[in-house]
């Protein structure tokens, strides 16, 4: 236990210190904020000095000279103080946002370098609170705690140091109370620690359920699912707010006591302390007790704040655990070394054998895809049918990498894919959906989006006149430069489409996906698509994902996959002669016989 114990401090340690290292690029910033925390604290030691001679030298000296000098004194003091202060806390709040931008800045880009497993696996609400809560949690941990921690610990040191100045003896009581504090210190970090992760967990719970909800807004609109949404959100806020409440608890019990320890040795020393006491312990002026006095009360507010703090620092240790987890997390691999300027589209696919990472799925359904060999000639259409489950999307989401074989090779033109920059592999491929993507930009830039941000109005123009998308682009107010909405909402389902596909078009790619490009349209909007995508499929390696069988009946082949294996290969004809799995989906899908 007390190994386990030792581990997770040092982890810990390693992880602060990690986090240290984003400071470091501002240091001239951070050394100005520590110039003002010693400021800060010798302004507290300043304060409890001046008691000794304003008392002593003032009202019972009665010295003149202390006087003049005694406030003006005060004032210097609290003017450094005022300089200090600010000094710190622009200076730390400076490099505090600065560490969040690049801590976001580094996490975006290691999200778009993520495999695609790693989404399969992790909710879009979790990663999201990631970048906001858990940043957030970072930024306290390296800023207003290392304000606590430097500022208060110099000022507990100056104040000890007076203190034994004044008198050594009564001061060394305050060493008793090391262990005592220690021992709490170790306990509230473990148990902080551990509600922190809780805690953290529950603000991604708050946030996939919103988001989910608002996403789904319609579906829960129409199925009536306001009930539900709102009890499953209700019970991640309960989750949420319980956690909060035992991080306030700890807190608000590890004050108390260490406050009644430093009560009681208060106690203690103002009785040892006052003048006449018997044990020898006593200050030889009134000026120096009170000056003793009001360094011991002055010990509270620190030893409070460094109490205290401890919370936001396990916190944040928690955050940054959580992170550099995200951070460290393997980048989709990516050995390949080939950069292909230009490819015919041949495409082989050699005893392919896939399966998901889950481990629960492997044990439960084995392999997704067993021993596939496919060869795809270069401009060929080829169309993947099969009943839900059957592997065609799997399938064809092994040509871009999004996932890799676990046995066997892909290879287009005779180059294994796994050999092959992502870059230039992907730069090859276009791919429509049946799920549009698009950004909350305009018309223009979701048509010329990533590598072709530089295409002319005239190209974009051309594109959208392929994709029969021009009509409607035109008669809008803004034209290409009307804002599509969020996820493209301004726009029908069918404009929408056509937009996706005068984005394939171009990017000019060899070789083509086409993922249900056509399903869900009305009658109206699926000859327009049909039409664009005829002109799209032209002279290109097309795959297609359908189920509608109507809309792959002229393709050069089609492939019939079931369980993960291939069953038929051949064209419309040939399959329907055969009587087989394809003529079996066919006949169920338009009621024959």
């Amino acid at each position: 236990m007390a190994e386990n114990n030792l581990e997770q401090t040092m982890n810990g340690k390693a992880i602060y210190m990690r986090l240290l290292g984003y400071v470091k690029p501002y240091w001239k910033a951070f050394a100005l904020s520590l110039i003002g925390m010693v400021i800060v604290a010798s302004t507290e030691v300043g304060f409890a000095a001046l008691i000794k001679p304003m008392l002593d030298g003032t009202f019972v000296d009665r010295d003149p000279d202390y006087k003049i000098l005694v406030p003006l004194a005060l004032i210097g003091i609290f003017i450094l103080r005022g300089i200090g202060s600010f000094s710190v806390a622009y200076c730390m709040a400076w490099v505090a946002r600065h560490v969040i931008k690049d801590l976001r800045t580094e996490m975006f880009a290691q999200l778009l370098k993520l495999p695609t497993p790693y989404y399969d696996r992790n909710p879009s609400g979790k990663l999201i609170a990631k970048m906001l809560y858990d940043v957030e949690m970072v930024s306290e941990a390296s800023s207003r705690a290392i304000t606590v921690i430097v500022q208060d610990s110099l000022t507990l040191i100056g104040l000890l140091c007076w203190m034994f100045y004044l008198n050594w003896q009564l001061s060394l009581l305050f060493l008793t109370v090391g262990p005592i504090l220690s021992l709490m210190v170790v306990y509230v970090n473990k148990r902080i620690r551990q509600i922190s992760r809780r805690l953290q967990a529950s603000v991604g719970d708050i946030t996939h359920v919103a988001q989910e909800t608002v996403e789904g807004q319609r579906v829960v609109k129409i199925f009536g699912g306001e009930e539900y949404e709102n009890s499953r959100f209700l019970e991640a806020n309960q989750k949420n707010r319980q956690q909060n409440m035992k991080v306030v608890v700890t807190q608000a019990t590890s004050v108390p006591v260490v406050q009644l320890v430093a009560a009681v040795l208060l106690a203690c020393i103002i009785y040892l302390a006052s003048p006449g006491s018997t044990d020898g312990a006593g200050v030889n002026s009134v000026g120096a007790f009170m000056s003793f006095i009001t360094a011991v009360l002055m010990l509270f507010a620190p030893l409070k704040r460094l109490t205290t703090v401890n919370a936001v620092l396990q916190r944040g240790i928690v955050g940054a655990e959580s992170i550099f987890g995200l951070l460290d997390h393997e980048s989709e691999r990516d050995k390949g070394t080939l950069s292909l300027k230009k490819i015919q589209g041949q495409i082989c696919y050699e005893d392919v054998s896939f399966s998901y990472d889950d481990l629960t799925y492997k044990e439960e359904k084995g392999d997704v895809l067993a021993n596939i060999t496919l060869e795809i000639n270069a401009g060929e259409t080829v169309a993947f049918v099969g009943r839900s489950g059957s592997g065609k999307t799997t399938m064809v989401s092994l040509l871009p990498r999004f996932y890799s074989v676990d046995r066997g090779c892909i290879k287009i033109d005779g180059h294994d894919i796994e050999s092959i920059k992502l870059t230039s592999l992907r730069s090859h491929i276009a791919l429509v959906s049946q799920d549009i993507t698009l950004f909350n930009d305009t018309i223009a830039h979701n048509i010329a989006y990533g590598g072709m941000v530089g295409a002319s109005l005239e190209d974009i123009k051309a594109a959208a006149k392929a994709a029969f998308a021009l009509e409607f682009i035109e008669a809008l107010p803004n034209g290409f430069d009307t804002m599509v909405g969020e996820k493209g909402m301004m726009l029908s389902g069918g404009q929408r489409q056509r937009l996706a596909i005068a984005r394939a078009i171009l990017k000019d790619s060899p070789i083509l996906i086409l993922d249900e490009a056509t399903s869900a349209l009305d009658s109206e909007s699926e000859k327009y698509i049909q039409a664009a995508l005829e002109m799209l499929m032209k002279n290109r390696t097309t795959l297609v994902i359908a189920h509608r069988l109507s809309t792959i009946e002229s393709a050069d082949k089609i492939v019939v996959m079931d369980e993960g294996k291939i069953v038929e290969t051949g064209t419309h004809e040939a399959l329907m002669e055969k009587q087989g799995h394809y003529a079996a989906l066919h006949n169920i899908q338009f009621g024959e016989e």
